[in-house]
Parts: structure tokens; C-alpha cells; sequence
């Protein structure tokens, strides 16, 4: 795909649903909750790369206690509707979480395959705690028993863009969600 233009890069937004205004309000309600459980506790927010960034960027300041970042890539292997179960780690975390709470930062969960495999990795290092925030749940879409901790929103299962979210890399800059007009 190329966008060449800001004609063709608005032509693929079909519809604002969920707002900037949406999105911050629910960010600062999640940074208070995690604030007030995690308050005097040594938390780890992990965000899963290239998604994710934009989010963890918005929750991180909206968390009034202190807490450290770390950044995961992953990339997962699935070949139509088959898992091979392999996730490779292509970016992992510099730091032992054995004594951390940690909070993975996703941007959107829809089928859960990688998200679960992740989960498991780092639940075998032992970190004082885990638990996951997304943005975005899409449960119609999960292939796997996978609940977040918490979401910020359910969204039903259509391909959405913006706030990290992209679309052959693009449209990670904007400022809400949106539904991608495939047409």
C-alpha cells in the first residue's frame, strides 16, 4: 500500500469511532486505578511494539506513582488459521522482573494468540505480579481463552486505524481511532 498524498490518506478514514476526547478520558480513569492498586509497589509497564507506543506514552504520564518502562517486540508465526505456536521475541526486555509488578501496555487484543504467548513467557520470569491493559479489546476475533485485565473499550471486529494502530504502517499518528475504509 502507498499513500501518496493527504487526499489518499484521508480517503482510508471511514469513520472517527472513538474520539481523542474518549481516549484521554479513559487513559486518565486507568492511570488513577493503577495508581491508587500499585501505589508504593515497584511496577514495570511493558509495551508491545510498534503498537502500543502511542498508548503507553499517554498512560505512563497519566500514573501519578512512580513506575519504570520496558519495551517488547514480537513477531508470531501463523499461517492462515493454523497456529504454529511459535512467537520469536525480537526486541525483550533489558531487566530481570522478578521484582516487579508488571502491567503489559497493548494496543488492541483481537485474536490473543501473541498476547497469550507473551503473557506465558513472562509469567515464567516469575514477576511479582502481571497483568495486561489494552486499549482496544476485540473478543469477537479471539482464537484463544484470553480475558485483559482491563479495557479501555470493546470494539466490534472491523480493522481500525489510528492512536499507534496502522495500516501498512500508516495512520499510526493519529489522534483517534478509526475504522479503515477498505474500499
Amino acid at each position: 500500500m502507498s499513500i501518496n498524498s493527504l487526499k489518499d490518506f484521508n480517503q482510508k478514514i471511514k469513520r472517527v469511532i472513538i474520539t481523542k476526547e474518549q481516549i484521554q478520558e479513559a487513559i486518565q480513569k486507568a492511570g488513577k486505578q493503577i495508581s491508587e492498586s500499585y501505589d508504593g509497589k515497584p511496577i514495570l509497564l511493558v509495551s508491545v511494539l510498534k503498537g502500543a507506543f502511542v498508548f503507553m506514552a499517554d498512560l505512563c504520564r497519566a500514573i501519578t506513582v512512580p513506575c519504570e518502562i520496558g519495551f517488547m517486540c514480537a513477531k508470531s508465526y501463523y499461517n492462515g488459521t493454523s497456529s504454529s505456536g511459535v512467537v520469536n521475541i525480537t526486541l525483550d526486555l533489558e531487566q530481570d522482573i522478578s521484582n516487579y509488578h508488571v502491567i503489559i501496555v497493548e494496543d488492541i487484543i483481537d485474536t490473543g494468540r501473541t498476547l497469550n504467548d507473551i503473557v506465558k513467557l513472562l509469567k515464567g520470569r516469575n514477576p511479582l505480579s502481571l497483568r495486561v491493559i489494552t486499549l482496544l479489546d476485540k473478543p469477537d476475533r479471539r482464537l484463544v481463552d484470553f480475558t485483559p485485565d482491563m479495557a479501555l473499550f470493546t470494539i466490534p471486529d472491523f480493522f481500525v486505524i489510528g492512536y499507534g494502530l496502522d495500516c501498512g504502517e500508516y495512520f499510526r499518528n493519529l489522534p483517534y481511532i478509526a475504522e479503515y475504509n477498505q474500499d
